[in-house]
């Protein structure tokens, strides 16, 4: 069984025809999927698809770049998000420089905000980082120091060296699509060497679609050929790589019950 850790099935591109794309996923060998919200508007929907669809969870957070329309959001409403039985995560949140859609300010005390719950909670947190490797890992060190909680790097396109200090510090690595891409090679010697019990898959569909499907909308289904393409790397079978991820998001994940 394959698990995509990050899809976002309410956006545009999948949510015309989500009970298609699910079906297509299954048939794929997808026996998960992690529905990942980043706006507090969101987070009914990602929750509604979680309430009818058995093997979707939801997680409920606030991306980097809705932090200034999330300015007033209190830390005691997204606890109350985090209640629900089938909310199993926090995020995504984090920090994103590239665009810097959001002030920088607000999406550290986010981010932060975040964390707090996170480990009050000891959900896992999902971690978007976007040319902000030094601010990201400041922020997450000092939360460390301050009390552990259970977090990831999703869509790692990241350097070897935040990947080497933020897996010191206890994260797990989730690789998505770019790994396939021909420019990635760095990222490859990274999916390559990340220590087997600390490693996921996902789409982050319907965005950054794998070769052999780039230029398509990128749909769950496709963690498969992620997956194919890193367990090469890996010198493994995806078989192999399929039941080692979907082990590591059951330990993560634990309030799915997988």
């Amino acid at each position: 069984m394959l698990i995509d850790s990050h899809c976002h099935l309410e956006y545009k591109g999948l949510v015309e025809d989500q009970a298609g794309v699910l079906a297509r996923a299954r048939a794929a060998g997808v026996g998960a999927f992690l529905n990942i919200s980043t706006r507090q508007s969101e987070w009914d929907q990602v929750v509604a698809t979680a309430v009818r669809e058995a093997d979707v969870f939801a997680s409920v957070g606030i991306h980097p770049h809705e932090a200034d329309a999330h300015q007033d959001l209190g830390r005691a409403a997204l606890l109350a998000a985090t209640e629900h039985p089938r909310v199993i995560a926090i995020g995504e949140t984090g920090l994103d420089y590239y665009y810097d859609h959001s002030d920088r300010g607000t999406q550290q005390r986010l981010f932060r905000m975040h964390i707090d719950v996170a480990r009050e909670t000891q959900l896992p947190l999902i971690i978007h980082t976007r040319d902000a490797e030094d601010d990201t890992f400041a922020i997450l060190a000092d939360e460390m120091a301050r009390g552990t909680f259970p977090a990831l790097i999703h869509c790692f396109t990241a350097s070897a060296e935040f990947g080497a200090k933020v897996l010191e510090l206890g994260l797990t690595i989730s690789l998505s699509g770019i790994v396939t891409f021909k420019n990635a090679k760095a990222l490859q010697d990274v999916a390559a060497t990340v220590p087997e019990d600390r490693l996921l898959i996902e789409t982050d569909s319907p965005f950054l679609a794998p070769v052999p499907h780039r230029g398509r909308v990128c749909e769950p289904a496709y963690v498969a050929d992620t997956a194919a393409f890193i367990a090469n790397l890996r010198g493994t079978e995806t078989q192999a790589l399929a039941e080692q991820t979907t082990t590591n998001f059951a330990q993560l994940f634990q309030k799915a019950g997988l």
